[in-house]
């Protein structure tokens, strides 16, 4: 069951919440937006889902359908709202609330308590969207779908096309782990407070084949690469790889790094002797 405008302002008002700047804290307040969060993550009643910045609740009770839901909130003044919005909704029975740091978490602990597949559905905090998303990317594969709403500035980023400025770390390894794109747009009227930046919906799914190579190697030579991208290859990398292997390759070494595809940096890292090994291994 979503909660209306006046459901929303009265929980906020009751519990006297105020966003909290430091941890990035843009509640959503209209529930036309859950709703089409709801409608584009199609939960099923086989679905286990977490949700990280739970907040007050607002998201969570559209994710009723679930089988089973995870609410991660790390703020503790948040938790007595979520637990009455819950407890409302008739919710408490199938939801975990975890009052932890996200960026805390050792996702190989959490799962191996949680096993099967799940689906993340979050409006993450603004200041930890970047770094949470590509450690879920590395480290969580038991989750297979992900929608999350984020800044425009970083939806971009993880969705950037090759020899493009917004095309980076993110991008290589996005594109390595998943199909990602941007499947919806979200005006900032929409939350409270205001931001002053627009918002958007980005959806990855993670591909079940990616590709096989040394993955510790390639995003050495991806940090590397990126960390002076403005330098040719052959400079920036001279250290961590022998010049014949960009030949090796099939790769110029005057090329900058956002000039290589995800593909193109696999092929560099197997020449710099990353071979095919621990394609099944998580990096």
């Amino acid at each position: 069951m979503l909660m209306g405008n006046r459901e929303i302002q009265s929980i906020l008002d009751r519990h006297s919440i105020r966003p909290s700047r430091s941890l990035g804290q843009n509640f959503v307040t209209d529930p036309n937006i859950i709703r089409k969060i709801v409608r584009l993550a199609e939960i099923g009643p086989t679905d286990q889902i977490l949700e990280i910045g739970a907040g007050f609740g607002a998201l969570t009770c559209g994710l009723n359908e679930a089988k089973q839901i995870v609410a991660v909130e790390f703020d503790r003044y948040l938790i007595p709202a979520l637990k009455e919005t819950l407890t409302n909704a008739e919710m408490l029975g199938k939801t975990e609330l975890l009052h932890k740091d996200a960026m805390d978490i050792r996702w190989s602990e959490f799962f191996a308590m949680r096993p099967g597949q799940w689906k993340m559905v979050s409006n993450l905090p603004y200041n930890i969207s970047s770094t949470l998303l590509i450690d879920l990317l590395d480290h969580a594969p038991q989750i297979t779908e992900i929608l999350v709403m984020v800044q425009r500035e970083v939806g971009e980023r993880f969705t950037a096309n090759v020899g493009t400025s917004n095309y980076g770390i993110p991008s290589v390894k996005a594109q390595y782990w998943a199909e990602v794109s941007i499947v919806g747009q979200i005006p900032p009227k929409v939350f409270f407070p205001v931001p002053k930046v627009n918002s958007v919906l980005l959806k990855f799914s993670r591909r079940e084949n990616v590709e096989k190579v040394n993955r510790e190697v390639m995003w050495r030579l991806v940090k590397a690469g990126f960390g002076q991208r403005r330098k040719m290859l052959r400079k920036s990398l001279k250290n961590h790889i022998e010049i014949t292997a960009f030949s090796s390759a099939g790769i110029d070494s005057k090329s900058r790094p956002q000039d290589l595809t995800m593909e193109n940096w696999v092929s560099l890292a197997i020449a710099a002797g990353g071979g095919r090994k621990d394609e099944h291994k998580q990096q």
